[in-house]
């Protein structure tokens, strides 16, 4: 079907390109992609994607819109705080393209829907902020033959590729076969990460994305792009798909989806709310705090930044980051309770102080988050 006036007025700036034209367009609006994550990357993704007139747009989310979120998630409004991300997500979409079907998914991507839900895109975009399921859509999307358009940002640095064995590309496990230890990579909510910087990789990869659907320009298969926002550089690195890649290579030995929280050396599907035996509760920190005979010293390990903006009372600041440098200030006869923001970094502090030979430590469940949550409201969150 050829493109209507509303469609013509509409792309006129991008119709009139020689690489699009009236068949590049309708070549974009029979497509469809699925934005995997509705937050930082998902955000520019979807809403270039409906701007240029991608025919269908699945929005794959199971999170609420938070206010910390809106400094880099510009899909979502202040009036959305609490609502899910997908409908706020459709809502906006809808307000910039009506003439888009948007489809929209409020659910966890797992090993049990993620063939079905992937199965119904042409592309899969990946805007994922964990390790297990990055994982996950990468498997999903080599299982199926589906081109995965890769984004991750950190801080100042993001980096962007298209993952594509049957296009004759590497996959993700090629690029990292191993995931890193549990908690040696913090998230956003422990790194930070500058809001403009996943507008500038979730727009590279919706270049992609299109590019990939027009069959034009040179793609970033068998390339990893890194861009570095402090610096203002981009750098290219070469990568090529392994022959001995256990999912894509010669003799691939993974065949079907896994427990991927397993995989990632995170706690499981059948235990959720395992706890670990080096960690206490906010509540014990307090009746800690609240009866000061034992001793209990107090270590605050996140960056002075975050000092600065909150903290439990009395507590000694010795950042992780520093730990390595400044352990010998602690005495290891001491009892100390150890708390970050949401308890990652507090956990590996104890970990690497146990090696050393201290004894009574305690990280600090769910940081200085769960304090102001269930403690102390008065104590900002960040």
């Amino acid at each position: 079907m050829d493109l209507n006036d509303s469609e013509l007025r509409r792309y006129a700036r991008q119709l009139i390109l020689p690489e699009v034209g009236r068949e590049g367009q309708k070549k974009i609006r029979a497509a469809s992609v699925l934005c995997v994550g509705a937050g930082g990357l998902g955000s520019p993704l979807a809403l270039y994607l409906a701007a240029a007139g991608i025919g269908r747009l699945g929005i794959l989310d199971f999170d609420t819109v938070d206010l910390s979120n809106l400094h880099r998630q510009v899909l979502h409004g202040t009036e959305d705080v609490g609502r899910a991300k997908t409908e706020s997500a459709r809502d906006a979409l809808a307000r910039l393209n009506p003439e888009v079907e948007v489809v929209v998914h409020t659910t966890r991507l797992t090993r049990d829907n993620a063939l079905e839900l992937l199965r119904a895109y042409d592309v899969i975009a990946d805007g994922t902020d964990n390790f297990p399921t990055r994982y996950l859509v990468n498997d999903a999307c080599v299982l199926l033959g589906k081109p995965n358009v890769y984004g991750s940002v950190f801080r100042f640095e993001g980096q962007a590729s298209l993952f594509a064995p049957h296009l004759g590309g590497p996959c993700y496990r090629c690029l990292y076969p191993e995931p890193p230890p549990p908690g040696s990579v913090p998230g956003c909510a422990e790194g930070g990460v500058l809001g403009v910087l996943p507008g500038i990789i979730g727009l590279i990869q919706a270049t992609e994305t299109l590019k990939l659907i027009l069959g034009r320009g040179t793609s970033l298969l068998n390339r990893l792009l890194l861009f570095n926002a402090l610096d203002m550089t981009f750098r290219e690195l070469k990568i090529r798909r392994d022959p001995a890649c256990p999912l894509c290579g010669s003799n691939p030995t993974i065949t079907a989806l896994m427990d991927y929280n397993q995989f990632c050396g995170l706690p499981t599907s059948q235990s959720p709310s395992a706890v670990h035996p080096d960690e206490v509760s906010v509540q014990e920190l307090k009746r800690a705090l609240d009866n000061p005979a034992p001793g209990i010293h107090v270590l605050d390990v996140r960056e002075p930044d975050e000092y600065q903006i909150a903290r439990i009372p009395g507590a000694q600041l010795l950042p992780l980051s520093q730990l390595g440098q400044r352990w010998s200030e602690l005495n290891p006869d001491q009892s100390y309770y150890l708390y970050c923001k949401s308890g990652v970094r507090s956990l590996r502090a104890v970990q690497f102080l146990r090696r050393l030979g201290f004894h009574q430590l305690k990280s600090v469940r769910g940081g200085i988050d769960a304090w102001s949550r269930e403690v102390d409201p008065s104590v900002p969150q960040y």
